[in-house]
């Protein structure tokens, strides 16, 4: 498992020097290590290596890993969330970074309330209008906060978003800036369940842009693990 050790070397060095250039800490940063097709053990080896926030971005996928690893790890639901499967994690993960309807929202809500907890949870942007990915328009972001924020067992804790996939990552920091100022410009709604506190945007090709940009939370996986088969 030494590529897992060097590439999160690499990694967490790179992490360190883009927070320097926005004027943050290293520790501001939370590496959420994406483990889609991953294996348990490779996990672990992760896992051992410091890095305990885990982000899957299938229901089936997660409670597979959970089953084995539990609470050891803090899960996130990164990926696209069906409102018939949030019962299935609404007890295991710490946050959901996916919600972009009204339905889901109310659905966390309803699935929260039977657990007696109040569920933490991002808004999806998508900031680049891209007809592939999910989303909400950047100009309903805050309708849509201020929408959701009604339901009682929902915390609203920041936005994220997935930026086109390019070459050159400087092309995605047109679209980072625009995700920092839509968090800025719904920071300090003073509503009791809405608290921005992540923006979670940057993956394995451009996540030193985000963070330069304001991103608290990038989400890799290619960068430590390698290249992976998504087939299955």
């Amino acid at each position: 498992m030494n590529d897992i050790k060097e590439n999160l070397k690499e990694i967490n060095e790179r992490i360190k020097n883009a927070a320097v250039v926005s004027g943050r800490k290293m520790d501001d940063i939370l590496l959420l290590g994406v483990t889609k097709t991953v294996d348990v053990d490779r996990i672990k080896s992760l896992m051992e290596y410091g890095v305990k926030s885990l982000g899957e971005n299938r229901v089936q996928e997660l409670l597979s890993k959970y089953e084995v690893i539990g609470r050891q790890a803090k899960w996130h639901l990164i990926g696209s969330l069906q409102t018939n499967k949030v019962k299935y994690i609404i007890d295991k993960v710490e946050l959901i970074h996916s919600v972009e309807s009204v339905k889901l929202a109310e659905e966390i809500d309803k699935q929260s309330k039977k657990y007696n907890k109040v569920s933490d949870i991002l808004v999806e942007v998508n900031i680049a209008g891209e007809s592939s990915k999910h989303g909400i328009e950047p100009d309903n972001v805050s309708k849509f906060i201020d929408e959701i924020s009604r339901f009682d067992n929902i915390c609203i804790k920041g936005i994220m978003t997935v930026a086109p996939f390019v070459e050159n990552p400087q092309e995605n920091r047109k679209y980072f800036e625009k995700m920092r100022k839509l968090f800025i410009d719904n920071t300090g709604k003073n509503v009791d369940n809405i608290n921005m506190t992540y923006l979670s945007m940057g993956m394995t090709n451009d996540y030193e842009v985000a963070i330069e940009e304001g991103a608290n939370i990038v989400r890799i996986g290619t960068g430590i693990f390698g290249k992976r088969d998504y087939r299955n």
